[in-house]
């Protein structure tokens, strides 16, 4: 029998135990620039340890589709991670709660392509997963001399698809 996780939208308090929403909703904590810019103030939880750095890379990663298998997800230890797409166009995110240093059950949320997330330290996640190409993303995480990178194979994997 397969395992079906479906999509949910992506709320900022759905997925809460996993990380932030970044998005630019409501009105902004602040006007700038001559009142020409609304600040939306400090929206992320950046956590890099006590050895580690910011750093910012882009990705640019292959276009999926739904269904989607998921078969493995992996977590950073040692630092928050944070993808900010440098487009418009939603994309898929996967999250599990964490059971006794293992993955429990996913779950899947669909950005609205105007929504950029933050995983924090050790939340079990999927790759990055673009639902439309291009796939380029900016990413802010951790920079350090410890390996930061732990993955986890399914026996059975996912099948994640729409509701």
């Amino acid at each position: 029998m397969t395992k079906v996780v479906l999509t949910q939208p992506l709320t900022a308090q759905a997925f809460a135990p996993f990380g932030d929403v970044l998005d630019a909703t409501g009105a902004p904590d602040k006007l700038i620039n001559q009142g020409l810019c609304g600040r939306f103030h400090d929206r992320a939880k950046l956590d890099f340890g006590p050895d580690g750095r910011a750093g910012i890379s882009i990705f640019n990663a292959e276009a999926r589709a739904l269904p989607y298998t998921l078969d493995m997800v992996e977590r950073h230890p040692d630092g928050s991670q944070a993808f900010i797409p440098m487009h418009q166009h939603p994309f898929l995110v996967i999250v599990a709660p964490d059971e006794n240093g293992t993955p429990g059950t996913p779950l899947a949320f669909i950005t609205n392509g105007a929504q950029a997330i933050n995983l924090h330290r050790n939340t079990w996640h999927g790759v990055l997963t673009p639902l439309s190409a291009p796939g380029l993303f900016a990413v802010i995480d951790r920079i350090g001399p410890t390996p930061n990178l732990e993955e986890h194979g399914f026996a059975s994997p996912w099948e994640v698809r729409a509701p």
